[in-house]
């Protein structure tokens, strides 16, 4: 069953490119286009604690139609189905756990599922020179709510998008949503439901978090303004409310200093929203009142590399809490298989190295990213603070974009990760289990059209 479906999808997938490009001098108002993914994904777990593998293929198939230079119909379908290279049902047998990453490549819903498909976007879109409106199922890309690409089927959203564009650097937007279909799931939920669709960790009391299914929510809204204050001074505020759970405000402004160097700050401040989800303490998804987020980011560029250091503090006066279901923290501080989210009082520092290379003759190349991370957390037992109970770790990525000119399709990615354990904490595997002491890899082969 498995193999006809991949097969099938394959061969729709090679019909639907193949039609496009018969019809393009036909077409002109039509477009299809699309991404066949592959990704195989691994994690080495510490001693004799189970490790995990999972290869997925799919992709997505978009159509867009437009009516005139103004009005745009467009609709993408979306599939990954599991090849499987393991059966991701059965947990380790020391801490009756499954799979951490590897499970988000399918529905972490519904594992026995083995092929998931969903008609992901499905919108009108209206452009003016400086207006745009866009309705239906579509991406938005924001610091807490973005597709996330680093599963096969991203985070979509459903509702109402506008966009004034006054000048090239000066955009205000906003978004009212009603539903969510989170990214490693096979449907759109609620926004109170798809909150829970993830781990859940624990409540400030030490027990297993119950909001999920729990959340009541009926709406976010999103509100975005980029402003260019002088020739070197670049203001990006948002803001996400989220019905009866909570409002986050980010700002983040940017100085150039001279054409090599620019310095980065940013703030998110949280807040409570009516009962935080859910009246009941243990139902309850925004547990804190208040949370603070600071940091800072050095960036240095060079012809074809650039140099970050960042720092990011969490305050000790509550959680940073961000459904991780909508997508990536995009914080100065973020790497790539992990976050920051569930944590306060916690710090954490991050050099970035970003170089391009290039092989054989010059004209393909591979772009190196070198993250490395150091992240103090608060004890592992103090679950007010530390709601995945995370020890402090030091986390090392090396991430490579593969690029070739005759093969100007094809965009293979390489991603290692390893995470190490630091600081005191008890000998407990559930405290290090797909979370430290282990190496991750994830070799991606998009072939986009």
């Amino acid at each position: 069953m498995r193999t006809t479906l991949v097969l099938s999808y394959l061969l729709c997938l090679i019909s639907n490119v193949a039609l496009a490009q018969e019809t393009v001098e036909n077409q002109k108002k039509g477009k299809w286009s699309g991404q066949w993914r592959t990704f195989f994904m691994s994690t080495f777990n510490k001693g004799d604690l189970k490790d995990f593998y999972a290869l997925a293929s799919g992709g997505k198939i978009k159509y867009q139609y437009s009516f005139n230079n103004r009005l745009e119909f467009g609709a993408a379908v979306y599939n990954s189905t599991n090849l499987g290279l393991q059966d991701l049902t059965l947990p380790d047998p020391t801490t009756g756990r499954l799979s951490r990453y590897e499970e988000g490549l399918f529905d972490l819903l519904d594992l026995k599922n083995d092929a998931v498909f969903l008609l992901g976007e499905l919108y009108i879109n209206y452009r003016m020179p400086k207006h745009e409106f866009a309705l239906g199922r579509m991406k938005i890309n924001s610091p807490l709510v973005n597709p996330e690409d680093g599963r096969m089927i991203p985070t979509l959203t459903q509702g109402f998008r506008y966009q004034y564009r006054s000048t090239k650097s000066d955009i205000v937007q906003f978004g009212v949503f009603n539903q969510i279909a989170p990214r490693s799931t096979g449907r759109f939920y609620g926004i109170g439901e798809s909150i829970g669709t993830y781990p859940v960790g624990r409540n400030p009391a030490g027990q297993t978090s119950g909001y999920a299914w729990n959340t009541h929510s009926d709406y976010l809204v999103l509100f975005n303004t980029e402003l260019k204050v002088t020739e070197s001074v670049q203001l990006n505020f948002w803001n996400l409310f989220v019905d009866n759970v909570s409002n986050s405000a980010y700002l983040k402004p940017t100085m150039r200093l001279n054409q090599k160097l620019d310095v980065e700050m940013e703030w998110l401040h949280q807040n409570k929203v009516g009962d935080g989800g859910n009246a009941i303490d243990s139902l309850r998804y925004f547990t804190s009142n208040t949370s603070d987020i600071l940091g800072i980011r050095l960036n240095y560029r060079l012809k074809k590399s650039k140099v970050s250091l960042a720092y990011d503090r969490i305050f000790a006066n509550g959680q940073f809490l961000s459904p991780r279901e909508w997508g990536r923290e995009d914080l100065f501080s973020f790497q790539k298989r992990e976050r920051s989210e569930g944590s306060g009082d916690n710090h954490a520092l991050v050099f970035d190295y970003d170089e391009h290379f290039g092989i054989g003759n010059g004209k393909d190349e591979i772009q190196g990213i070198l993250s490395v991370g150091k992240h103090w957390k608060p004890s592992v037992s103090d679950a007010g603070l530390n709601k995945y109970a995370f020890p402090d770790y030091t986390q090392i990525n090396l991430d490579l974009f593969f690029k070739f000119e005759k093969l100007k399709n094809l965009h293979p990615e390489l991603l290692l990760v390893t995470k190490i354990a630091n600081g005191d904490f008890p000998d407990n595997p559930n405290f290090y289990f797909n979370k430290t002491d282990m190496f991750h890899i994830d070799l991606i082969l998009n072939y986009n059209f």
